[in-house]
């Protein structure tokens, strides 16, 4: 397990070092607590592929936006709305995991059982007032 200690202003360049972390991780499941900034990782994560800022939004109320990089396809979801496994198999989302592209999923403790073995998990916590703690684990094999 690897950790970062940061604050908002230096996301940018914790977000260079984790992207050699996570370049095998298909699959990336973030947790924390509400306004931890799981969303706000993300953004700055997409922002450095090559998305445009002000195309970037939480899907909350969608559950998944599509991005289109270089031709690659990156799925973003939010299942904090979603209130169990089967819920999210009926709605097919499963499709997604097996998909190839990169997702990322925040809120993903609810499809839990599918992401084991599978998933890079980002877990964000405070630390004192104005940083963050990034554990990060891989899941994968």
């Amino acid at each position: 397990m690897k950790e970062y200690i940061y604050n908002l202003e230096e996301i940018p360049a914790l977000i260079n070092k984790l992207k050699n972390d996570i370049k095998d991780c298909k699959i990336l499941a973030l947790t924390g607590p509400l306004g931890a900034g799981k969303t706000t990782l993300i953004r700055e994560l997409l922002f450095s592929m090559g998305v445009e800022k002000s195309e970037i939004i939480s899907p909350t109320f969608n559950y998944v936006n599509l991005y289109r990089v270089n031709g690659d396809i990156i799925y973003h979801f939010d299942l904090y709305r979603i209130n169990s496994l089967n819920e999210f198999l009926e709605a097919g989302f499963d499709e997604y995991l097996n998909s190839g592209s990169l997702v990322l999923i925040e809120w993903p403790e609810v499809i839990a059982p599918l992401l084991q073995n599978r998933a890079c998990f980002l877990n964000i916590d405070y630390e004192g007032t104005n940083k963050r703690k990034l554990s990060l684990s891989q899941g994968v094999d």
